[in-house]
């Protein structure tokens, strides 16, 4: 898989749960979201900046610093709350494994919420 590929990206999404929908809610081909269909929350923003692919992805404080530290090419995330979203610029630089990594984890952190059952007495 060729992840420098916007396809490479929205197929991975897609595959992490039948209800994920692609999006492009900007009127702009450039930026293509994908969203949690029960929710229709973003957990990964797609677009080209300065000719490279790039993928915005939310995670917790802990591995925001850990991703940021450990790869240059993970940055503070383009247009987004600097605290919460990273972004990856898909450039080669980043292992696969670590990309798919960021993308899982920002699908479970945008993921729609279970309700509690309440006890039966």
């Amino acid at each position: 898989m060729d992840w420098t590929k916007r396809q490479t990206v929205i197929d991975f999404c897609k595959g992490l749960s039948p209800a994920v929908v692609e999006d492009y809610p900007f009127h702009d081909d450039n930026w293509t979201v994908m969203r949690h269909w029960a929710n229709r929350r973003g957990f990964a923003f797609l677009y080209e900046r300065r000719g490279c692919l790039c993928v915005n992805v939310k995670c917790t404080p802990e591995w925001r610093d850990f991703w940021r530290d450990t790869y240059p090419s993970v940055t503070p995330g383009y247009h987004m709350n600097k605290e919460h979203w990273n972004t990856i610029l898909l450039n080669g630089t980043v292992p696969p494994e670590d990309i798919q990594n960021m993308l899982a984890e920002s699908f479970r952190l945008t993921a729609p919420k279970r309700k509690e059952k309440p006890p039966v007495c």
